[in-house]
């Protein structure tokens, strides 16, 4: 696939994108909307194996003029709130945010620090999730709490998965042959991490995560929401300590803590509830649940829903997860998928549906070599 419809990519040299997730490690090179070379690690980067998977990577291409890196970032808090060229300080006053997504950030800067070593020579473009939500409506981004709080720690909703959500909006309005400032979408990123996100215009109006990462939806191994009454009673009466309690909602809930233990894959729970696994069944019932509620909730942000639009790994790769979401969301017009699984994007549901249900493969590489040449073009006609 190459760049989405509109968009002009001319760049004869490759854009090495470098995606940390929580745990996993992801590099592609990248040139003209087209993947030359992947390489996938399913473990966190730390900073010795950064560097080994980059120099080994980067081996492979020794003779490919690299025009620049594009990094993502997970959370960019009030730092970094568009794509940005890295410097010294940057990267610095990054490290700052690491409490907020200790999973992501880390191996991110890693990363970041590995990769302008090794190729000091070319730009490298930090590319934000928190992006994408930066110009969130006061009313979606503030918190009810004290002015004083929030002005003193910079306390309101980032939101994430903002590299997904550019991408599968704009394929989304490719797919339905409709151009941006037309559409109002709602959008599920599924899979290791989960959020929900209100587009109209373009522009995200409202999204599930907040502060940090660790908000929203059930996720993997991560709670998303909970009371925080629940959790300063916890504190309070030394049942968990902040660093059990850190570990536990990061690390050991979601489908991973409502099956029991079992798994955090939805994959292994659809097939464990087929053979009777009540603690699977239960996870994703509680699953389906929170991202219909969700979904339901973000559309209050749009006048009306022109589709619904599935990615992440499940939400794209995991058809029962899908038809049990949108069996519950008939009141917004939405109705159960009639198709499966997909070989590229496009919809799954019936022909002529009121609210058409598309899925869109995550392609994450290509939106970063997208936002970076477009942080480049900005700099030479400077």
């Amino acid at each position: 696939m190459g760049w989405a419809a509109g968009e002009e990519m001319s760049e004869p040299a490759a854009i090495l994108t470098v995606n940390a997730g929580s745990s996993s490690l992801r590099l592609d090179l990248v040139q003209g909307g087209c993947v030359l070379d992947s390489a996938r690690s399913e473990r966190a980067a730390e900073p010795g194996s950064a560097r080994e998977d980059l120099a080994s990577f980067l081996g492979g291409h020794f003779d490919r003029d690299v025009r620049a890196v594009a990094h993502r970032v997970v959370h960019g808090g009030d730092l970094v709130r568009q794509p940005t060229v890295a410097d010294d300080e940057t990267a610095d006053a990054l490290r700052g945010l690491i409490r907020l997504a200790p999973l992501h950030l880390p191996p991110s800067l890693a990363l970041l620090q590995a990769a302008r070593e090794q190729l000091p020579a070319v730009p490298h473009v930090i590319c934000p999730d928190t992006a994408f939500h930066a110009g969130l409506p006061d009313a979606a981004a503030t918190y009810a709490l004290p002015r004083e709080w929030r002005e003193r720690h910079g306390l309101r909703r980032y939101g994430f998965h903002g590299v997904s959500y550019a991408w599968a909006a704009d394929r989304a309005c490719e797919l339905l042959g409709r151009p941006a400032d037309e559409l109002s979408l709602v959008l599920a990123h599924l899979g290791g991490g989960c959020s929900v996100c209100a587009v109209s215009g373009g522009r995200s109006l409202d999204t599930s995560m907040g502060f940090t990462p660790l908000d929203g939806l059930p996720m993997s191994k991560r709670s998303g929401s909970v009371d925080p009454g629940m959790l300063v009673w916890l504190l309070s009466e030394g049942h968990l300590s902040v660093e059990e309690l850190a570990e536990g909602l990061q690390r050991r809930s979601g489908l991973l803590g409502l099956s029991d233990g079992r798994s955090g894959d939805t994959r292994d729970l659809v097939a464990a509830e087929r053979d009777g696994d009540e603690a699977a069944a239960l996870a994703l019932r509680v699953f389906a649940h929170r991202v219909s509620r969700e979904i339901a909730a973000a559309a209050t942000s749009l006048g009306r829903i022109d589709a619904l639009v599935f990615t992440g790994e499940i939400g794209w790769n995991q058809p029962e997860v899908r038809e049990a979401v949108c069996r519950r969301l008939g009141l917004l017009g939405v109705e159960p998928p009639v198709l499966g699984n997909r070989t590229d994007d496009g919809a799954v549901s019936a022909e002529g549906a009121a609210v058409p249900v598309l899925v869109v493969q995550v392609r994450e590489e290509l939106q970063l070599a997208r936002e970076c040449l477009r942080v480049l073009a900005e700099e030479d006609a400077a």
